[in-house]
Order: C-alpha cells, then sequence, then structure tokens
C-alpha cells in the first residue's frame, strides 16, 4: 500500500498518516468514522490553514484524549525549519 502525501485528501494534515475518510475513498459521508465520534476542538483547531477543507484528520488525531497531551504530532512546517 502507497503511502499518501500530505496534499492527498486521504492523508491526515496534522500526523501525515491515512485519516480513513469514506468520502475521500468514495463512499458515503454517513459512512465515515467522524459521523460516530467525538472530535477534539483542539485537533480541529491546529489544522494548518492551508489544509482545512481539503483533508481530513485522522481517528487518532481526532479522538479526543483522557489525558492532557496533546494527541497529533503535527509534521514539520515552515515555521519550525
Amino acid at each position: 500500500m502507497s503511502t499518501p502525501s500530505l496534499s492527498s485528501p486521504s492523508c491526515c494534515p496534522l500526523c501525515g498518516g491515512h485519516n480513513l475518510c469514506a468520502m475521500a475513498a468514495g463512499r458515503p459521508p454517513e459512512s465515515c468514522w467522524c459521523m460516530t465520534q467525538p472530535i477534539a476542538p483542539a485537533a480541529l483547531a491546529a489544522v494548518p490553514e492551508a489544509q482545512r477543507g481539503k483533508a481530513c484528520i485522522c481517528p487518532a488525531c481526532g479522538t479526543p484524549s483522557s489525558n492532557t497531551q496533546q494527541p497529533f504530532a503535527r509534521p514539520p512546517g515552515p515555521a519550525s525549519i
């Protein structure tokens, strides 16, 4: 299986992994994991502006965590180089 690029609609903009998005896979939106699970507001806020509306976050990054640590690792961007 190939790894998606960060610009792919099947790639999580926070961790770079597969986002398991039903719509990106050509399935009905109501079959997506995000339609039945709560999404962490902090994860939504962390999506880079340039990638908002282009790709969904993955379940690992989007599911609210019971601990206080950030549940995702943002890929390095120009500001971190």
